[in-house]
């Protein structure tokens, strides 16, 4: 029992040693997309990327795609030059697992502005950030570095009327990386549904 109590401590202490940091750099990582194209995040180097961990099923999800929140923000900020990469840890037979012909799919029905939607069935890169919800998100500057880590925005509820009134993280960070000045609030807790990993 000692034995297996010191493995599982120390697959504990290897995963969170290589979950991401704010303020330290991201973790590179390679995934195909639901196109079949192979995306490497040290690719974008020198570009702002935004990482969104998605689930078409989840009802937070569908809140703020529903809305049109989401793709507002992705179009805002793809056309700044932003990279923003969709990514999906859900496990075969998992809660909105998707392949690729059905990602598309989804893409088309929400009307996603995102540049690529990556799948990572393995869960390899969701446990990697530590992606704990859906939506869960990321911002990394040109420099790799991440600099924010947490909700989509202030208000952790499944109602759409709740947007307006809240604050947007993802977009209040893009704005103060592109002005130069530190990201106001680099984490938050995020909100949504479980990521449906695989185990």
């Amino acid at each position: 029992m000692r034995a297996i109590a010191l493995a599982l401590a120390a697959t504990l202490f290897s995963a969170s040693a290589l979950a991401a940091t704010v303020g330290q750099k991201a973790p590179d990582f390679t995934a195909v997309d639901s196109n079949g194209q192979s995306h490497k995040l040290s690719d974008f180097a020198g570009k702002t990327v935004v990482l969104e961990w998605t689930n078409h099923e989840c009802p937070f999800v569908k809140k703020h795609y529903g809305a049109g929140n989401m793709q507002k923000q992705q179009a805002a900020a793809v056309a700044d030059g932003v990279v923003w990469l969709k990514i999906n840890s859900g496990a075969p037979g998992k809660q909105g697992h998707v392949d690729g012909a059905a990602a598309n799919a989804v893409v088309a029905r929400e009307g996603s502005k995102a540049t690529a939607y990556l799948l990572d069935h393995s869960g390899e890169i969701g446990k990697a950030y530590a992606a704990k919800t859906t939506p869960h998100m990321y911002v990394i500057d040109g420099a790799g570095v991440l600099q924010y880590n947490g909700a989509i925005d202030s208000n952790p509820s499944a109602d759409p009327a709740d947007i307006p009134g809240a604050t947007q993280y993802v977009v209040q960070a893009l704005a103060e990386l592109k002005a130069g000045t530190p990201v106001s609030t680099p984490t938050s807790k995020p909100y949504g549904c479980s990521v449906k990993y695989g185990s």
